[in-house]
């Protein structure tokens, strides 16, 4: 039966928007543990009195074990397939946030963030497949728009339930325990709309390969998880270092997360609609690379009257908006070249990519404000964009025809 309904959809060329929907339901309840999961954790090691390198050591953590789980997606995708996986992932990473709660000692809570990170990594790959494979290429965009924006607003939802909750007692991991139970839930509803992998690879290795098959899709991914994951420690910190208060560079932050969750939706739909998935990663880059160039002139010497802090705030918002759509438009292209397996362990290499960005890109942005104040933050975002649109001309003109 399972069989047949994908044969339906693949000849009919329609969507399954069931189980496209299914899946951002899962992933969405994902990204709310996970909002809600950084903050806590390190709210609580702080009040033990660890210091800020070793919290910071403890979070890093995050990105070596999504790199690393990467490894594990082709035998759990051939052994138990998509649903299968999905669902281990979301009970291992349940059990592991709860497991914070349980043990206080910081080399368990080491061990336990390469657990509660690793799985969910496992659940990033195969969400993020099952949206691509499911969903027909005229479509693909509007629906990837619209799983980064649930996502992103997931991402909001967790601290504002660790507002709520505190980060003292049980309460927040049992609500946080709760959420990453209730994902299994519409993907085990889905089961039988699951994708099929026809074309996996054996050797868990094989995603490294597709690296390079679709350069401008991961490298794309590259440069967003440097970008998003130097934004995220170090626009509060440039904010405050030209003046802004400590409500004023929070608010910095915000416009940009408002721009991410606004424009997805709209840029995936363009992506639809353009002859070419490429020239949208090229209009995406060269304006970041524009944004990040005029993000001084921008934010001029601190904050201003109603018009400097407007023109402010609309420019975080596009430029916002812009960097994630890297991610979006990427994750498009990707699907628009391969299907089945091939597409599951390129979607390993996707995300074993932003891994990859997300470590190097807030040394180098943090290098940056010391080594050119107060304005080097901008000067190395920009060197990222320009870095990946060396890569768009030289893919343009390289590329088979």
């Amino acid at each position: 039966m399972r069989r047949a309904i994908q044969q339906f959809h693949q000849q009919s060329g329609a969507s399954d928007l069931i189980g496209v929907f299914a899946a951002i339901a899962s992933i969405s309840s994902v990204g709310i543990a996970l909002g809600l999961a950084f903050p806590l954790l390190s709210l609580i090691l702080e009040s033990r009195g660890f210091s800020a390198s070793i919290i910071g050591a403890n979070a890093a953590i995050a990105g070596l074990s999504g790199m690393a789980a990467v490894w594990l997606v082709t035998p759990f995708a051939r052994r138990f397939g998509v649903t299968g996986t999905m669902l281990i992932a979301s009970l291992v990473t349940a059990a592991s946030f709860i497991a914070f709660y349980l043990f206080e000692s910081i080399w368990i809570w080491f061990l336990l963030r390469i657990f509660f990170h690793g799985a969910l990594s496992l659940t990033f790959v195969m969400s993020e497949f099952w949206i691509t494979a499911a969903t027909t290429e005229q479509r693909r965009g509007m629906m990837l728009g619209v799983y980064a924006t649930m996502l992103s607003i997931g991402f909001g939802i967790g601290p504002g339930i660790l507002a709520l909750t505190g980060s003292a007692g049980i309460l927040p991991f049992l609500i946080g325990t709760a959420i990453l139970l209730l994902a299994c839930l519409p993907a085990l509803a889905a089961r039988g709309r699951a994708p099929a992998l026809s074309g996996l690879g054996h050797s868990p290795s094989g995603f490294i390969k597709y690296i390079w098959v679709v350069p401008l899709a991961t490298g794309a991914v590259v440069a967003f998880g440097a970008i998003e994951q130097s934004i995220l420690p170090l626009i509060p910190v440039y904010g405050s270092r030209l003046g802004f208060d400590e409500a004023g560079a929070a608010l910095l932050l915000l416009v940009i997360a408002a721009g991410n969750v606004a424009l997805q939706i709209p840029l995936g739909m363009l992506s639809d609609r353009a002859r070419d998935r490429r020239q949208v990663l090229y209009g995406c880059a060269l304006v970041g690379m524009i944004g990040s160039l005029t993000l001084p002139l921008a934010i001029g010497g601190g904050p201003g009257g109603f018009w400097p802090t407007a023109i402010l705030y609309a420019h975080l918002f596009i430029w916002g908006g812009v960097i994630s759509g890297l991610y979006t438009v990427g994750l498009a292209h990707l699907g628009s070249r391969l299907s089945g397996g091939q597409l599951a362990e390129a979607n390993s290499a996707f995300v074993f990519c932003y891994g990859i960005g997300a470590i190097f890109g807030p040394q180098l942005a943090g290098y940056g404000m010391e080594a050119v104040p107060p304005h080097g933050f901008a000067w190395v975002v920009a060197l990222l964009f320009a870095l990946y649109l060396v890569l768009c001309v030289y893919r343009a003109f390289t590329r088979p025809r």
